[in-house]
């Protein structure tokens, strides 16, 4: 898949999937706008990574769910790089427990990250893209967003949320030339599946047809599909990677 001369904003993109997002836009010749949270180690890692593909990367330190953060980061893409052609909300956090003892503030701080930061990602460059009339937005959902998951209201709540929002913003932005789909990945081996308990790991394992992990490199290729001019005729659609377990 092609992307030169496209510029790429992928949120959480120092880690995980973020970071194989940004491998596989960079292999394709995108420009990458780089958004971490936090660990600037990391961010520099993932960057000099794609910079050896041949990439022209940005890192921006942003808290996706603030949105003055959000417009400068968007702001800081388009005058490095004169435009956004592709979003990639992945960004997100887990805060878990059982509804009867999780804290109001775990349920917030997960929908302000996970739903609340996709929302003013995809406001902050809705504008730019129409006026383009051309753009792609991916969103990262969950298969816990399509069948929930005993300890995880709040992310199985804010991943539902993401797919709503994507299948609605679809119909707002299809006739402008903007793609808006979702992908919904399933037990993929990164960090946050490697801080699960061995039993709820074991548990979640059998409930995998193909019976094994996900690999970064997985979903990031399906991302990178529907951010690219082969899935032009593709919007409003809701992608599983995750071996079955939607099913």
């Amino acid at each position: 898949m092609n992307f030169t001369d496209q510029t790429a904003v992928v949120t959480g993109g120092s880690r995980g999937l973020g970071r194989a997002v940004c491998l596989e836009l960079a292999k394709g010749g995108a420009n990458v706008v780089l958004c971490y949270a936090g660990n600037a180690a990391a961010a520099e890692e993932t960057a000099k990574a794609c910079e050896a593909l041949g990439a022209q990367v940005l890192a921006v330190k942003c808290d996706v769910s603030d949105a003055a953060q959000v417009k400068e980061l968007m702001d800081a893409a388009v005058a490095r790089f004169g435009r956004i052609d592709i979003l990639v909300n992945n960004a997100g956090i887990t805060r878990d427990g059982l509804l009867m003892t999780m804290k109001e503030e775990d349920f917030d701080a997960v929908t302000a990250t996970n739903l609340k930061g996709t929302f003013l990602c995809m406001k902050a460059v809705a504008r730019q893209m129409m006026r383009q009339r051309c753009g792609r937005i991916v969103n990262l959902s969950s298969v816990v967003g399509l069948r929930g998951n005993a300890g995880q209201v709040n992310y199985a709540a804010s991943k539902a949320g993401v797919i709503g929002m994507t299948k609605s913003l679809a119909k707002e932005l299809a006739s402008r030339g903007v793609t808006v789909n979702a992908v919904a990945p399933g037990f993929i081996d990164t960090d946050m599946t490697a801080a699960m308990p061995e039993a709820a790991k074991t548990a979640t394992l059998a409930s995998i047809p193909m019976g094994r992990l996900g690999a970064p490199e997985d979903v990031a290729r399906v991302v990178a599909f529907l951010a690219s001019g082969e899935a032009a005729y593709v919007t409003g659609q809701v992608l599983a990677v995750d071996g079955g377990m939607a099913m």
